[in-house]
């Protein structure tokens, strides 16, 4: 009998001739990548959240995710190689709220760039405006874009149309807020837009009045509607130019996806005109608005959208398509002071008018519900019939629970389980409801960027909803904690394009003042005590979370093998920087189905 130890010295020189035939044949069998990421901290977001060194890429998929080692196999003689040097790769950006031609529009526009202004410097940025087109005739409209009305009301006050008409009574001047819930008007605007003292109140908005009863200038919500449909529209060309804008905004932001959350035919064709082009470098995806009016008659609305899906639907595989997935329901205003028009369980509280240190008091103003709860519930229905989601936009507390009754009324019928209803921003949640939204698998579309002490979260709500409410306001870590599945939507223009900024917040509930897109010193500090996310949790939302919203989270959201190579590369590693440095975060390369939309200059 032979030796054990001579035994295997025999054996070892077959062994490693079988493992050197095993790895030849699996290099041959392995397809030569298009690209190739290597040495990198590849953060995949997969169920464990997995991480790696190296991702292949080959037309336009992800087919490979491993170890440097293992990666080699994959390069051919014309595959492109990048080394990460250790730099961090995750999913593209999913951008499951934003309003990409409105915020490619404010670019071209008189634009107040979100600062705070006192009346007095907004006469100075209008009126300097004016002096730029100084031979426009004065039938042009003047739009000021990006105003934080907030601001203006803490610094100074609320400004009306005599403001504007102090500036020019011949053109027509309006000074939209920044979260495109209210709108100053100068007289001129007002008459163009048939507005007077005799004019009622429109479905879902309502008009300032003065105490004559005369328009104050001021609108919010539906009524901005009645100068949007007098105003001069923007032609296809123009159209397009915005298109471009947003899209490149995207690109350099790292956003490879997105749901135009407040859409309409118009805007479905000028992206699907870009898509035909081969301009188009995001995926993109519509949810069609369904005014009060319109869901009166809930059948013959989905009908309408269902023939925008059918005319524009566009699926290119792994390069960017057009989908109509989505039925828009604006539910109710916003809770910020003094437009207050979210809608409450318990009225906003008053300020007492003997003792300016007293706690402030219940009043009677509950805000503005736009739609019953019959309309919801029969919108929500027709939709889930016909294969559509629903994006709920609630922000009080009252609302939210009326978008989640709706879910609820359609998930008790038979054979609708399978739809995706989502309720954005959803700032005000009672907590009796936190559970809800897991228990009707509802996803809350949140803007992490809110929780920050900024006017409009600490002067404009926090008096005005008391204590115990405002302890709670952004509610989304105590709906992480109910185990709610949190989706992240910039809601851009109405903040900054600043995403790793905002993902920040997320993680801390507090601004950076030393970032554009935070506030001063004096907004220093934590929101409140709600609890907060992690970064896993900030990053699944921004991608496997929106993508799961949007019905692809087998397609992207994650790197992993079969889905699209929609991929980012960063200058800092999100996962590992000190918090000091994430809002300071950029992108290095933005890929969308293989293909390099983006790349910063810096970066070779």
């Amino acid at each position: 009998m032979s030796h054990p130890l001579f035994a295997r010295q025999q054996l070892r020189p077959l062994a490693l001739a079988v493992a050197s035939l095993l790895a030849a044949q699996a290099s041959a069998a392995a397809p030569s990548a298009d690209t190739v990421f290597k040495n990198g901290y590849v953060y995949t977001v997969d169920r464990h959240d997995t991480v790696r060194q190296a991702v292949a890429v080959k037309d336009g998929h992800i087919i490979f995710v491993g170890t440097n080692r293992d990666l080699a196999r994959y390069i051919g003689p014309r595959t492109r190689q990048i080394d990460l040097h250790g730099k961090m790769l995750m999913p593209g950006l999913v951008d499951g709220h934003v309003h990409p031609l409105t915020g490619g529009e404010g670019m071209t526009k008189c634009n107040l760039d979100y600062k705070p202004v006192t009346v007095a410097q907004l006469q100075d940025k209008v009126r300097s405006c004016l002096a730029e087109k100084a031979n426009t005739p004065d039938s042009t409209w003047l739009e000021v874009v990006n105003w934080d009305r907030q601001a203006t009301v803490k610094l100074d006050r609320d400004p009306v149309k005599a403001d504007l008409d102090a500036l020019s009574q011949s053109r027509p001047i309006i000074v939209t807020s920044i979260d495109n819930h209210s709108r100053l008007n100068n007289s001129k605007a007002l008459q163009a837009s048939g507005i007077t003292a005799q004019t009622a109140n429109p479905p879902g908005g309502v008009i300032g009045r003065a105490a004559n009863g005369e328009p104050s200038g001021m609108i919010e919500d539906g009524a901005v509607l009645l100068s949007d449909n007098s105003k001069p529209q923007a032609s296809d060309s123009e159209q397009l130019h915005f298109a471009r804008l947003a899209l490149g905004k995207f690109g350099e932001a790292g956003v490879t996806t997105f749901l135009s959350a407040l859409s309409d035919e118009r805007e479905v064709q000028v992206f699907s005109t870009l898509q035909q082009q081969g301009a188009l470098t995001a995926r993109a995806l519509f949810a069609i608005k369904v005014t009060p009016d319109e869901a009166n008659k809930p059948a013959d609305a989905i009908a309408g959208i269902k023939a925008i899906a059918a005319k524009y639907n566009a699926d290119a595989g792994s390069q960017p398509g057009i989908r109509v997935s989505n039925v828009k329901l604006w539910m109710d205003g916003v809770l910020q002071a003094p437009a207050q028009t979210a809608r409450l369980l318990a009225p906003y509280r008053v300020e007492p008018a003997k003792d300016k240190h007293a706690e402030w008091l219940p009043g009677q103003h509950l805000g503005e519900g736009y739609f019953n709860q019959q309309q919801v519930n029969d919108v929500v229905l027709q939709a889930a019939r016909q294969g559509l989601d629903v994006h709920m936009h609630a922000i009080g507390d009252a609302t939210v629970r009326q978008a989640l009754d709706a879910v609820a009324y359609t998930r008790s019928q038979p054979g609708l389980q399978d739809f995706r209803p989502a309720i954005a921003h959803a700032e005000l949640v009672d907590p009796a409801d936190y559970r809800r939204f897991k228990q009707l698998n509802t996803s809350a579309v949140m803007s992490f960027q809110w929780a920050q002490r900024a006017p409009y979260s600490v002067e404009a709500v926090a008096k005005q909803l008391g204590k115990q409410r405002y302890a709670h306001m952004e509610p989304e870590g105590s709906l992480r904690q109910a185990d709610t599945r949190i989706a992240y939507g910039s809601d851009w223009p109405v903040d900054p394009m600043a995403y790793f900024y905002n993902l920040r917040v997320g993680v801390t509930r507090s601004g950076d003042p030393q970032h554009p897109a935070g506030f001063g010193a004096e907004y220093r500090g934590r929101l409140n005590l709600d609890p907060l996310l992690s970064r896993s949790d900030v990053i699944r939302a921004i991608t496997m979370n929106a993508a799961y919203q949007l019905r692809l989270e087998r397609q992207l959201g994650s790197i992993e093998p079969g889905k699209y190579a929609d991929l980012i590369v960063l200058d800092k590693n999100f996962m590992r920087a000190p918090l000091s440095q994430l809002a300071h975060t950029r992108v290095l390369l933005t890929m969308v189905g293989g293909k390099e939309v983006w790349r910063a200059p810096r970066f070779h």
